[in-house]
């Protein structure tokens, strides 16, 4: 069954073309939809009703819950009504974010006060940060979770279902959720993602990140290989190894007999399988090594495509950001990514418009960035001041909020002139395609992804979900690539 969603209106989405016109949402990016996770009816008891707010890794997570949840006696519903217990899974990474979930949740009480019964708790990043205001001022909640503590889940609704409000934000510095085996009810049964690793150590002066998931810490690779052998056995076509920043992935053994980096571990999920497609999201600048780079160009079944969040195109900005590199390095990156994988492989960024003192020759550096690079694709914001960070600690939010507007229009105009001269070079060639699924324009059309993530729309044809197709690009719509199976 198929997921709804929930269509909100971001001020700060992110950049045309995307390939969500077809596709799922990217891995990492924070999405201007809400997933809600698709029902289960094996004859529970209880039902779990989940809306997963933010990135793909918040999506994953939901996965990990459900599958904690159903042993303890709850199948999943798709519907709020009829639910016994309504979980949020939220964001903290932009302000808007948060203002999204406040208003979900008053929706929800609203819900509660008809269903005196109902339990309602938040899960992930902003069950960290605002714990005591959802719980002890507003009284929005009864539970609050963090997200190394889902296995706790079971003992908190216990706890609520005894009349006590419960709570556990304690983060960990081993918890990788690796033994569970998520209900990939959000998946389309043919693409499926594989959490790697958990937390960051990059304390990037913007970003919550570290501060409401913790530590980084590795997933064993013989569980993370074994995951992508059993998705291959269950008919799966494509994983998204995921992690806030995967290319600083490394685990060893307990008796230090083997250790695995980033590279490693891609090719030996590669290895898998030659008919299962390999992404990943997300990778720092400052990690992507040449041994990852030719490990991907070693590996057909290895997409080309890479995330590499810039963030600024300005050396100064960079440093107070504290991203730990600088304008040149990035740009040798670049440079490394074209000259090992050619120029066909897709680079997507992030970018951070009217960051604190930006100056405007300032932003006109992040404009040649993305020049410079010429990205398939962006995701672009202005800056959000996140209490707690260093940024909001010692760093002015100085910037009038009409002129970052007006500096993230700038970006955005420039990264889709490029993402659409980037789509118009893929036209009159022939592409391996993922059949994903019926193309949302017509039911006689299919839809699936290219090695670069761009979304390809055809005609249906022969051709079922899960096949690799070869499909001739004919002509493309500046956010999605149009052409016939050939």
């Amino acid at each position: 069954m198929s997921q709804p969603l929930l269509t909100l209106d971001f001020l700060d989405t992110p950049t045309l073309p995307t390939p969500a016109v077809d596709a799922a949402t990217h891995a990492h990016e924070p999405s201007g939809q809400v997933r809600v996770q698709a029902a289960t009816r094996t004859g529970k008891s209880r039902k779990l009703y989940i809306e997963s707010y933010g990135c793909q890794m918040n999506f994953s997570d939901s996965e990990i819950v459900s599958s904690i949840l159903f042993e303890q006696g709850f199948d999943t519903t798709d519907q709020l009504e009829g639910a016994d217990l309504v979980l949020l899974n939220t964001c903290s990474i932009r302000e808007k974010a948060e203002q999204t979930v406040r208003m979900r949740l008053s929706q929800i009480n609203s819900h509660k006060k008809r269903n005196p019964g109902l339990l309602v708790g938040v899960l992930g990043c902003m069950a960290e940060r605002l714990k005591s205001k959802f719980l002890e001022e507003e009284k929005l909640v009864d539970l609050v979770v963090g997200p190394d503590a889902y296995r706790d889940l079971p003992q908190l609704i216990q706890q609520v279902d005894g009349g006590q409000k419960a709570v556990n934000v304690l983060l960990s510095r081993e918890e990788t959720y690796a033994d569970i085996t998520p209900v990939r009810l959000n998946s389309n049964g043919i693409t499926a993602f594989i959490s790697i690793m958990r937390g960051c150590d990059n304390m990037c002066s913007f970003c919550v990140v570290p501060f409401t998931r913790g530590r980084e810490r590795s997933r064993d690779a013989h569980s993370i290989v074994q995951e992508a052998r059993d998705l291959v056995a269950a008919g799966y076509k494509e994983v998204t190894l995921l992690g806030q920043n995967v290319d600083s992935y490394k685990w060893a053994s307990e008796d230090g007999s083997e250790s695995v980096n980033f590279a490693q571990l891609l090719e030996r999920v590669a290895l898998v399988s030659p008919e299962l497609r390999v992404r990943f999201s997300t990778s720092h600048p400052k990690d992507i090594t040449d041994e990852v780079l030719h490990t991907m160009a070693r590996y057909d079944n290895i997409c080309k495509y890479i995330h590499l969040p810039a963030q600024s195109g300005n050396s100064r900005v960079l440093k107070l950001m504290n991203r730990t590199y600088d304008r040149p390095w990035y740009e040798e990156r670049v440079l490394a990514i074209r000259r090992i994988l050619g120029e066909d492989c897709a680079i997507s960024t992030d970018m951070i418009a009217g960051f604190c003192s930006e100056t405007e020759e300032e932003h006109q550096d992040t404009l040649s960035l993305i020049d410079f690079v010429q990205y398939d694709m962006g995701y672009n914001f202005f800056y959000s001041e996140r209490p707690g960070t260093l940024a909001a600690r010692k760093l002015a939010d100085d910037i009038p909020l009409d002129v970052k507007k007006r500096r993230l229009q700038e970006v955005i105009d420039r990264q889709q002139l490029h993402a659409r001269a980037r789509y118009a070079r893929m036209v009159g060639r022939v592409h391996q395609v993922l059949v994903e699924g019926r193309s949302k324009r017509s039911e006689e059309q299919l839809s699936g992804r290219n090695s670069q993530n761009q979304v390809v729309i055809f005609p249906r044809g022969t051709a079922q979900k899960g096949d690799y197709v070869n499909v001739l690009v004919t002509s493309t719509t500046g956010a999605a690539l149009i052409g016939e199976i050939v």
